[in-house]
């Protein structure tokens, strides 16, 4: 088993129990990392906790996650000025992209309801305080629950195994539930998520958009989304290969933007790099350049690595050899090169900072705290509400490792 921590510059001391009580996960789960998201806010007070709602009309639509089970929500209503203000935070936790791991995964919280926390920690971005949470404190916040192992797109199910993959058909239903709620009348909107959540709020973010009339203001925000379709260290494809599973498994191809896949195959057009020029909704793109789920899964995961030469690496960064940084230096420089056009919009926003880590918006620590990342001496909350409120054009891109004394960094152990 691998067991994880953030590691600061700076570690106050409200932070020092997860320092010494290392959480466990096994290093070959797709999310790993996603499960960690609460760590530090479950040590560090009592968060508000929400719980959980199960749509019950989804069953008749066959909007189910893959095991058959209802699909469900989190939402903490608004108040005040932010009672007409909604926003939306997708769930991450990875792909299942054959047969084995999606019967695996039916038996989880990210493939069943029944497995479902019954309540979970609002923290981060969807915080109640106004103190943790500066701009989205007061609005409803909803967190839809991932079960369907396809970021929300996939339409069609395996009998045989007793799976479906109706992710498009939860993402409408878990909409529509919540406009006959009172999210129709929002005058703001921000549809969000983490990970595969994130990749997921790239894809919906047009079709959100078109939910609302124009008199709605709506955006969307992806935070460690920005899944690259890189080369590994062996000179292989595995998130391709991965992602090319997750597209012909899950029937995802039909629910894919067409002005992509006009021009390319389904499975470069399930990665943001070839989506994220055509979405027209104002789009923000928060990203570790050093994204540790993409060291761990994508470019130096244990099946590129036999012989086990990016094992410390890949654990923590402060082990990596000076030709594994230069490796990970031209990652950073995809990535760059990934937004290029994206960035030139100038209603678009971006947040690259040179940091080892993943999912930055659900934690309290990255999110607004004392000694969060900053760029430039703005964290990311503040960068994310200049952007929203357009307050302030935000392209913030980082200086490169190891110049950001501002991380939590992510170690694994």
């Amino acid at each position: 088993m691998m067991k994880i921590s953030w590691v600061g510059v700076v570690i106050p001391l409200i932070f020092l129990p997860l320092v010494t009580g290392f959480l466990d996960f096994n290093e070959t789960g797709l999310s790993f990392i996603e499960a960690y998201e609460y760590g530090v806010s479950k040590l560090n007070y009592n968060p508000l906790m929400v719980g959980l709602t199960l749509i019950p009309t989804a069953g008749a639509k066959g909007a189910v996650c893959l095991d058959g089970t209802l699909p469900g929500y989190h939402w903490h209503r608004g108040y005040g000025s932010g009672a007409n203000s909604w926003l939306i935070q997708l769930e991450g936790g990875g792909w299942c992209n054959n047969i084995r791991t999606c019967v695996y995964r039916k038996k989880t919280r990210r493939g069943s309801s029944t497995y479902m926390e019954k309540q979970i920690p609002f923290t981060g971005i969807l915080s109640d305080k106004a103190e943790e949470n500066p701009d989205f404190f007061n609005w409803n916040r909803v967190k839809l629950r991932y079960c369907d192992g396809a970021s929300f797109t996939g339409d069609s199910e395996n009998k045989a195994a007793q799976l479906h993959f109706r992710g498009q058909r939860i993402w409408l239903a878990a909409m529509e539930d919540l406009m006959s709620k009172g999210m129709r009348n929002a005058n703001q909107a921000l549809l969000s998520g983490c990970s595969a959540g994130g990749l997921a709020s790239i894809l919906h973010c047009d079709e959100f958009r078109n939910m609302y009339s124009r008199n709605t203001k709506v955006k969307c925000l992806s935070d460690a989304g920005l899944f690259l379709d890189a080369v590994d260290v062996s000179g292989g494809h595995t998130i391709r290969s991965l992602y090319s599973g997750v597209v012909g498994l899950q029937g995802v191809r039909h629910n894919l933007p067409r002005i992509c896949t006009n021009h390319l195959d389904p499975t470069s057009c399930f990665f943001p790099q070839n989506l994220i020029g055509h979405v027209q909704t104002p789009l923000f793109i928060l990203n570790a350049a050093y994204d540790s789920w993409q060291i761990q899964s994508s470019i130096a995961p244990p099946s590129a690595d036999p012989h086990g030469f990016w094992h410390d690496c890949r654990l923590n960064h402060a082990k990596c050899s000076p030709s594994q940084i230069r490796f990970l230096q031209g990652f950073r420089t995809q990535m760059l090169n990934a937004i290029k056009g994206f960035s030139v919009s100038r209603q678009n926003g971006l947040f690259i900072n040179s940091c080892f880590a993943h999912c930055q918006t659900e934690r309290q620590d990255t999110w607004f705290a004392d000694d969060s990342p900053e760029i430039r001496s703005k964290p990311i909350a503040i960068a994310v509400g200049d952007w929203y409120f357009d307050r302030a054009a935000v392209k913030a891109v980082d200086c490169p490792y190891p110049c950001d004394k501002s991380c939590h960094n992510l170690v694994f152990r």
